[in-house]
């Protein structure tokens, strides 16, 4: 007898606010406080948008998510930590999950809340609902892929197999590459 499809919420699918992005819209500069909006959309249709407020203060920065959820106002902030950088350049923001306190640089929109992903049970990568013979399939077909795309990036126009006599480092990288596909 079959087993009953249960449909699990993926993750690639549920709107996510991302520490790299907020970087990069400028939201995480050092002592400043910054008001904003974040909007989803897929195919061009807008699926969804909330209005964020990010302080970065040293004493306790936070983000702050204002939006509606199935007609009911949400407003609640997130903690902000930050650490220097391993490189010594610059620092390394983190959420603080408001429900599990893990440090995350993600958070994902299941219900109501955005959350740490160890928040939510039943949710799934999709990777994670393929069987373990479509796994290996897809492995497979990752791997030819990778060969003809070794093939197309050797046989490129303006690629370059030899400086001074010696092969590239890249071309020897492809060559390495197509090989193991094979």
């Amino acid at each position: 007898m079959p087993k009953f499809p249960t449909f699990p919420t993926l993750y690639e699918d549920c709107k996510t606010i991302n520490i790299s992005n907020l970087k990069c819209w400028g939201y995480l500069s050092p002592n400043q406080y910054k008001a904003g909006s974040i909007k989803w959309s897929i195919d061009g249709n807008n699926t969804g948008s909330i209005s964020i407020i990010v302080n970065t203060n040293l004493e306790n920065p936070y983000l702050e998510l204002n939006y509606q959820c199935n007609a009911s106002p949400i407003l609640y902030r997130v903690q902000l930590i930050s650490f220097p950088s391993n490189l010594g350049k610059g620092t390394i923001w983190f959420f603080i999950c408001p429900k599990t306190n893990n440090y995350c640089r993600k958070l994902h929109l299941v219900g109501n809340y955005f959350y740490h992903r160890s928040a939510f049970k039943g949710c799934m990568y999709e990777n994670q609902t393929y069987s373990h013979q479509n796994r290996s399939l897809f492995s497979i077909f990752k791997k030819a892929q990778a060969v003809e795309d070794a093939f197309e990036q050797i046989y490129s126009k303006h690629f370059k197999k030899q400086y001074k006599g010696k092969p590239t480092k890249r071309y020897v990288a492809l060559l390495k590459q197509a090989k193991e596909g094979e």
